[in-house]
């Protein structure tokens, strides 16, 4: 990127929390953690040290089909980074101590987003969606059941099952020279002989002529004692590989996702019925979601659903002037 003087760097490990199975369910989330605990080259410490000492930004993420480290640095300490993240990715102990310690912290992580209405009423949603028939209904971070059973011999199994060359992707911004990066990243990678055995290839999640998972409809709703209600109302959407995933997001930017949104202009700044309004849409290999999301007072519900269900609706929106369309087929369409 010419004129950046800083440059950014993710590794990205095709694994997260639908490839986890009911004895293994968090551990995806898990593993984020532990990978910042230490290897045999760096402490914790000394990991938390090593970009924090030169001004980085440093972090990771795990969602439901890959699991993310990343790092942002000025471009003399690109090396720095990748050596960091090299290390951390190849070389991790997952040590005992470290996975006894981590474990409670997972479980506060659990509960503050169990305190979250709208942590939890997208988890509601995803549940209901899938259901059994898919780990994408499950919340990516764990249950408390699952992480209090979860065993260092079976996060260091998932570890290695999965944190394989063929499953990960390096993509690097900003101020590189392809050449001295690529150096870099073997150098790095190359601990414990990671980029020299054989890999297995990668299953595809979504094989050729498998059956999509069907999302079912229905409500769901969970009482608490606070003073808002957080609402989504959501449907099938499309697949990462659709090709209506373009107009898609075009679609999900007009009708909620910024503060010139229609819903946003029509449910916060017209009406004042709340705080928080938005769309959202996520797609996955072999299924997807689409919604809105809003957080209101109690007495605020029905109205703020009608408004939502109004703007959805509203012929403008779907790009047709020339027809309408009719009640019952809004209705078909909200009911899926």
């Amino acid at each position: 990127m010419a004129g950046a003087r800083s440059s950014s760097i993710g590794v990205w490990v095709g694994v997260g929390s639908r490839d986890e199975t009911a004895t293994t369910h968090g551990a995806s989330h898990f593993l984020e953690h532990l990978l910042f605990k230490g290897t045999g080259e760096r402490s914790a410490l000394d990991i938390s040290i090593a970009l924090d000492a030169v001004g980085g930004e440093f972090n990771a993420f795990t969602a439901k089909e890959y699991t993310c480290f990343h790092a942002r640095v000025l471009a003399d300490d690109l090396p720095l980074a990748v050596d960091v993240l090299g290390d951390m990715i190849t070389g991790s102990t997952i040590a005992a101590p470290d996975v006894d310690a981590e474990r409670d912290v997972i479980l506060d992580e659990i509960a503050m987003h169990d305190d979250d209405p709208d942590d939890v009423v997208q988890n509601l949603l995803a549940a209901l969606a899938w259901g059994e028939q898919t780990p994408l209904g499950r919340p990516i971070a764990g249950t408390d059941a699952s992480i209090e059973a979860m065993t260092r011999a079976q996060i260091r199994r998932f570890y290695q099952r999965h944190y394989v060359p063929a499953n990960t992707v390096i993509s690097v911004a900003g101020a590189v020279d392809h050449g001295a990066l690529v150096k870099a990243v073997t150098q790095a990678f190359a601990r414990q002989d990671w980029l020299r055995g054989e890999s297995a290839p990668v299953v595809p999640r979504a094989a050729a002529g498998a059956r999509r998972p069907k999302v079912s409809a229905g409500a769901a709703e969970v009482h608490r004692p606070f003073e808002q209600v957080n609402l989504v109302i959501g449907r099938e959407g499309v697949t990462r590989e659709d090709e209506r995933r373009y107009a898609l997001g075009v679609l999900n930017t007009a009708l909620g996702g910024g503060t010139s949104s229609r819903l946003f202009q029509e449910v916060r700044e017209v009406r004042g019925l709340a705080y928080s309004v938005y769309s959202f849409a996520s797609q996955y290999a072999d299924s997807g979601l689409v919604g809105v999301a809003v957080g209101c007072l109690p007495d605020r519900t029905e109205e703020v659903l009608a408004v939502v269900r109004e703007q959805a609706d509203d012929d403008r929106l779907r790009g047709d002037h020339r027809r309408r369309v009719s009640p019952a087929a809004r209705a078909r369409w909200w009911a899926g």
